[in-house]
Formats: C-alpha cells, structure tokens, sequence
C-alpha cells in the first residue's frame, strides 16, 4: 500500500503540469475550434528560455543562483507574452474562417521554429539547473519503506492549484469569462450583442500562454532540464486530453488532465514504462472514438 501510495504521490506532480496545460489549451481553443500544434511547444520553448537566461546570468552576469533563477523566469514569462501576441495576431485571426488544416499546418511550423530556436540557442547542449528545493517530505513510512515528496514537487503541486482555483472562480464570476462563454458559443451573436471578440480572443491567447509559461518554469525548476522535443510530446497528449474532456469548460478539461497524469505514474509504477506512452495514446485514442460518438449521437436526437 505504501509503494501505491508513493505512484499516487509521484501522479500529483505531473498531473498538476498536465493541468495547467490543459486549463490553457482550452482557453485558447474553446474560442478558436481549431487544433493548435504549438501550444506544447511554447511550454517547452518557456522552459528553455528560463534554464538558458537562469544559466547566462549565473555564467556570464556573475548573478546568485536564486537572482539568475528569478531573471530566467521574467524572461520565460515575457516570451510567453510575445509569442501569444504574435500567435494571435498575425497567426490564429487571419486564419480563423480558412479551412482548419491551415492553422494545424502553421502551428506545426511554428511547433518547429520554436524547438530549433531553442537547440540553436542553446548550441544543441542541454543545460542543467542544479537540484533546487530536493529535501523530502515524508507522508507514510514502516520499516522498509518511506512514501514522499520533494519540497519542489509539493510548490509546484500547490502554486497550480492556486492558480488553477483562483482562475477557475475568476472565469465562473468575471466578465471576461462570460464574454468567453459568449464568444465560443457563437462568434457572431456574440458580436451583434456589444462584445468585442477580437480583444476576448487575444486575451485569451495571452492568459493560455501564461498558462504554458508557468507550467514550463516549473518543469524547468523540477527536472533541470526540458528537453527540445518534449514540447511535441506534450502537446499531443494536451491535445487528446482535452478533445476527450470538451473544449468548454478549462476546469472540466484540467481536473482530465489531471487524472491522465495520475494514471501515467501509476503505469509507470506497475507496467513497463517503455510501453506508457503508446498505451497512453491507446487509450485517449478509444475514450476520444467512444465519447465522441456519444456526442454525435446526442447530437442527432
């Protein structure tokens, strides 16, 4: 019970990361209905950006670790913010009434831009935070056997569920979440009705890629590292999280992810860990074709 204990502990970390992308893909695509291939890669390319500017200003600015650390995640933050706004602008509302392979076309290509931006940068070395915050936590033990987590695990665990929380009660009280609602409902009525859609949509854009920033800072300060193609990886999983759960509802879409991470460690507790990820993608593959004839059929009657 306690090793099932420890899986159980070791799916709240992931699960959280999946669920703050999740929370952030929907945002952006409850409005769009359209797939966007490199909402993973802006994770990946924000964790990048702080593990390279955190090394610059140890390396080269002569800064402590805790200051090179902060810089890194300002810089991680403000990409974030440039990249949405370009995304959203010159991306996503010029072809936002065209056929939806063009945006999953684009965003593939924007998907590699980003990863090869990061390996040029970088000199295609990965560089390594050192451990941060690595003491334990001890939750359950007997004699031969201590179930814990590590003081970054439990911050990043609780900093998403804040975030999580306190964004979830804003989007169900603020106009802003109405006018989302409105919006991904029905463009047009939306419009005919005083809403300005371009600016709830590009709002939208922004706060997703904060989403993917945080989630992205704080894979970086837990593993030490991002690779330049996890952002591939975790897109697509975002992306089949999320078709599964609905793109109405970021909280409904979070709390999926969520469970996916949990299942993900308790696999990799119990089966062959080489073999996760395709019975992972199996699986989202059966509940999307299940769930989503439910739908088509509620749709007919």
């Amino acid at each position: 019970m306690l090793y099932f204990f420890q899986q159980v502990l070791n799916g709240l970390h992931s699960g959280a990361l999946y669920a703050l992308l999740a929370f952030g893909y929907v945002l952006t695509n409850g409005i769009l209905h359209r797939t966007n291939l490199a909402y993973g890669a802006l994770f990946a390319f924000c964790g990048q950006t702080m593990i390279l500017t955190a090394a610059f200003g140890y390396q080269v600015l002569w800064l402590t670790l805790l200051a090179a650390v902060t810089l890194g995640i300002v810089a991680a933050f403000l990409y974030a913010a440039l990249v949405s706004y370009v995304l959203s602008r010159s991306v996503f509302e010029p072809l936002a009434d065209r056929s939806p392979n063009a945006i999953v076309v684009t965003t593939l290509g924007i998907l590699l831009l980003l990863s090869e931006a990061s390996r040029i940068a970088a000199d295609t070395h990965d560089l390594w935070l050192p451990p941060m915050l690595a003491q334990p936590v001890i939750f359950a033990q007997d004699a031969t056997f201590k179930a814990t987590l590590t003081l970054i695990q439990l911050i990043d665990c609780t900093v998403v569920l804040a975030a999580i929380v306190l964004a979830a009660w804003a989007f169900a009280r603020s106009s802003f979440g109405r006018r989302w609602r409105a919006v991904s409902d029905d463009p047009k009525a939306a419009a005919m009705c005083g809403v300005d859609v371009r600016a709830v949509f590009r709002h939208a854009v922004l706060f997703g890629g904060f989403c993917a920033a945080l989630a992205g800072v704080m894979a970086g300060l837990y593993y030490g590292n991002v690779s330049f193609g996890s952002g591939l990886v975790y897109g697509l999983k975002v992306l089949f999280v999320t078709a599964v759960g609905g793109y109405l509802s970021p909280p409904r879409a979070a709390l999926g992810a969520a469970a996916f991470g949990m299942a993900e460690s308790l696999w990799a507790g119990y089966f062959p860990v080489e073999w996760r990820d395709a019975w992972m993608y199996l699986f989202l593959v059966a509940m999307l074709v299940l769930i989503g004839a439910g739908r088509d059929t509620s749709k007919i009657a």
